[in-house]
C-alpha cells in the first residue's frame, strides 16, 4: 500500500477541516470582515502548497508558471462577456491535472480572489475561493499518476460532472449560508433547483473549452515540465 504524502494529507485537512471551520467563523463577523477570511484562506491553503515542495527544490520558473495559469484563468472568467459562459474552470482543472492536486486547489483559489477584484469582493469571495479550490483539488486526484486517461473525452465529461455536481452546488452553499433566513428542506432545494441552470451553463462551456483547448493546454504544460525537470522528485500520492 502506498504511503500518503505529507502535503496531502495536509491538504485534506486544510479542506477537510480548517477552511470550512474559518468559514463558519467567518460568519459571525460583520463589515469587511471577508477580508479576514479570505486572507486566514489563503494561510491555510499555502500549507499542503508549501509542504509540496519538501524533499525537492522548486524552481523559480516553476513558480512563474503556476502565476502564469492564475493569470490565464483569471482572463477566461474576466474576458468573456457572456453570462455563465466562462474558460476559468477548464483552466483550473488542466492546472489540477498538469500539477497535482495542491498546486490545482492554489491555482482555483488564488483566481477566485484576484479575478473578484474585477467584479467585486464581498462575503462570498472565500466561498468561491474554497469551490475554485476544490475543482483544481479534484482534478489532480483524479488524473495524478494516470488514475483516469489525460484525453479530450474523460477530461470534458469529468470537466462537466465537477462543475454541476462538484464545484456549482459548493458555490450555491454561499448563497445559502449568506442569504438564507433560515436553513430549512425546502429552501435548500428550491436554492439549488434555482442554480441549476447556471451550473450547467457552466458545465457545458468548460466541456467545449476541455475539448478543444484542453489536451493542446495540458502537452504543452507536459513538455514544460519535462524541458526544465518540473517536479521530477515528486513523490507518489
Amino acid at each position: 500500500m502506498k504511503k500518503i504524502k505529507k502535503s496531502t494529507l495536509a491538504m485534506l485537512v486544510t479542506c477537510l477541516v480548517l477552511i470550512p471551520l474559518t468559514l463558519y467563523l467567518g460568519t459571525f463577523l460583520s463589515g469587511r470582515s471577508y477580508y479576514i477570511t479570505a486572507t486566514l484562506f489563503i494561510i491555510e491553503l499555502l500549507i499542503p502548497f508549501l509542504m509540496a515542495f519538501e524533499g525537492r527544490k522548486p524552481q523559480a520558473r516553476e513558480l512563474v508558471l503556476i502565476a502564469i495559469m492564475c493569470a490565464i484563468a483569471i482572463v477566461g472568467r474576466v474576458a468573456i462577456p457572456i453570462p455563465h459562459v466562462k474558460a476559468t474552470f477548464a483552466i483550473i482543472f488542466i492546472s489540477g491535472i498538469a500539477f497535482g492536486p495542491e498546486t490545482g486547489f492554489m491555482i482555483g483559489a488564488v483566481t477566485a480572489f484576484a479575478s473578484n477584484f474585477f467584479y467585486g469582493q464581498g462575503a462570498f469571495t472565500p466561498w468561491q475561493m474554497m469551490a475554485y479550490g476544490a475543482g483544481g483539488m479534484l482534478a489532480g486526484f483524479l488524473f495524478k499518476k494516470k488514475r483516469l486517461p489525460r484525453n479530450p473525452p474523460v477530461m470534458a465529461i469529468f470537466g462537466f460532472f465537477a462543475v454541476l455536481l462538484w464545484v456549482g452546488p459548493l458555490l450555491d452553499c454561499s448563497g445559502l449560508f449568506l442569504m438564507a433566513p433560515t436553513v430549512s428542506f425546502s429552501w435548500i432545494v428550491s436554492y439549488f433547483a434555482a442554480g441549476f441552470p447556471i451550473n450547467l451553463s457552466q458545465a457545458i462551456s468548460t466541456v467545449v473549452i476541455m475539448l478543444v483547448f484542453g489536451k493542446p493546454l495540458l502537452d504543452i504544460l507536459d513538455r514544460i515540465r519535462r524541458k526544465y525537470g518540473m517536479q521530477e522528485n515528486e513523490p507518489e500520492v
